[in-house]
């Protein structure tokens, strides 16, 4: 079940740039349904995807390097609107004839640019600052497009064939450097694609609702639930779509922050008038992760694990009712889906999140992911126009395999108390200082390794500790948290105090890319 086929869509063809992530958000902020297809995508494939526009990404390369990506020149032929951007739209000028020239000087930052009119401008300033990041430069348009844009090293820097429906742009306009940027793509989507702007929490919620509905029928579902926004919300989708045929089942599988089996179980009843289940399972996950080191592996396990404990949650539903448990309720979200490498040739597989790559192949159920075109942000809207509490709502995010991956090597109890109890204090002054709602994620790392400190005049040999903090918008991109050097100072002191066995204290301050956010 995907929500997004019941929108107007747009292709964001990835030539391998962040930016391919970043346009297709800008365009769902636009309030138009956006999907990243890989550049090699048949002009077949895209028809059947029944898009009403499509857009060509930016890209790391030169058109003229050997092996640079290229798209199907046959998708220029297919009647629908194409919009080119940076490399998309140098590959655009040279698939259909324009010259493309490595320029004297290359355009990087903010750069004057001279518009002229056209479909692309409409209702923006002729003169505006853009976002540059290139060497090479359009410098004759196709037969048959237009010149709309121009700056001292661009020549082309835009152009139009409206009769085609084809559009490019030389310069950036999905960054928030380029003011008007957002004025252009609303141009693209509404005018040149003629794009519906319903891709809001709410119709979200009526296509899931109508969705789920009409493939569940009178079955049972189940509902793994995490209590984090994800599964929340998903759950809470699901009820109301399905009311009492949902059981959720929330599984304690010993990898849980300090005090938060006890907060999902209150948080759900209090707000969900739903069947509640609570798996107590720590000790059959642990020995499942006894002798485990490597990260792959323990996410499969986990999966797989949790896949087990909700087929026998199954089988207690099944005895107290005629309809059969078919459907397993997932809170799995669209950057889970790109760094499992499951969206066709999207991406490499960065890591397998143990909801998507993870899950066992004889698996009896069948998945319900109403979440699965959504990114982060989306979510919580929907989660807000549900009625979800706020301290659900905007709950940092939680890997599905807990602190199992917060833990460099073996995951063993001795472990989980420490990395647990540094977590918990990371947490409290990341709130203290007002900062939990800012920051993406905060939390505290333990590495397998030990170091030579001395405590009361006395040596030790304890366990070094990492503290991350990223602010990011949806976790495909994040960048290290600027955080006060008191505030710092604080959660450090406090680590070393308070937790035996830990002696010293680092700050993570990698960005995504080169790093993720989670170590594992």
């Amino acid at each position: 079940m995907t929500v997004g086929s019941e929108f107007d869509k747009v292709l964001v063809v990835d030539f391998g740039a962040q930016y391919a992530k970043l346009i297709a958000r800008r365009v769902r902020e636009c309030h138009v349904y956006s999907e990243i297809v890989h550049h090699d995508i048949s002009p077949e494939e895209v028809r059947a995807k029944k898009p009403k526009g499509i857009i060509l990404s930016g890209g790391p390369k030169s058109v003229h390097q050997p092996g640079a990506p290229v798209a199907d020149p046959k998708i220029y032929d297919l009647g629908i609107p194409v919009l080119g951007i940076c490399y998309g739209h140098q590959l655009m000028a040279l698939d259909l004839g324009g010259q493309v020239e490595k320029g004297a000087t290359g355009e990087f930052g903010r750069t004057l640019l001279e518009a002229s009119g056209g479909l692309l401008f409409e209702e923006a300033p002729l003169e505006q600052t853009v976002w540059m990041s290139h060497n090479d430069a359009v410098t004759r348009a196709p037969q048959g497009f237009r010149k709309v844009a121009g700056t001292t090293a661009s020549p082309v820097a835009g152009m139009e064939d409206p009769e085609r429906g084809l559009y490019g742009v030389q310069f950036h306009p999905e960054v928030g450097h380029t003011p008007f940027g957002i004025d252009l793509m609303k141009n693209f989507l509404y005018k040149a694609c003629d794009c519906l702007p319903s891709w809001t929490a709410t119709g979200v919620i009526e296509s899931a609702v109508e969705s789920i509905r009409e493939k569940v029928g009178s079955a049972r579902v189940v509902c793994g639930l995490s209590g984090g926004v994800d599964s929340s919300v998903a759950a809470a989708l699901v009820h109301r779509a399905i009311g009492s045929q949902l059981t959720c089942v929330f599984v304690d599988h010993g990898l849980l922050r300090a005090g938060e089996a006890e907060q999902v179980v209150d948080t759900f009843n209090r707000h969900l008038d739903v069947d509640l289940i609570h798996v107590k399972a720590q000790d059959r996950f642990i020995s499942k992760l006894a002798g485990v080191e490597d990260p792959e592996q323990k996410r499969k396990v986990i999966g797989n694990e949790f896949i087990r404990v909700f087929e026998e949650v199954a089988g207690d539903v099944v005895k107290d009712s005629e309809e059969p448990v078919r459907f397993l309720v997932q809170g799995t979200l669209y950057p889970d889906v790109i760094e499992s490498g499951g969206s066709g040739k999207v991406a490499a597989v960065i890591k397998t999140h143990h909801n998507v790559g993870g899950l066992p192949e004889d698996m009896t159920f069948e998945l319900i992911e109403p979440l699965r075109d959504l990114f982060k942000d989306e979510v919580r809207k929907v989660g807000e126009e549900l009625g979800l509490p706020e301290d659900v709502v905007w709950r940092q995010p939680f890997p599905g395999p807990g602190l199992a991956v917060r833990i460099i090597g073996e995951v063993t109890p001795q472990r989980l108390e420490l990395v647990r109890a540094a977590d918990a204090i990371v947490v409290e002054e990341i709130k203290r200082a007002g900062l939990y709602k800012e920051i993406w994620q905060s939390f505290a790392v333990l590495l397998p390794v030990r170091s030579v400190g001395v405590m009361g005049d006395e040596r030790t040999y304890g366990h070094p500790v990492v503290v991350r903090a990223v602010t990011s918008e949806d976790a495909m991109t994040a960048d290290w948290a600027r955080l006060d050097h008191e505030l710092l100072e604080r959660i450090a002191n406090r680590i070393v105090a308070e937790i035996p066995g830990i002696n010293r204290v680092a700050y993570d301050i990698s960005s995504k890319p080169p790093a993720t956010i989670e170590w594992e």
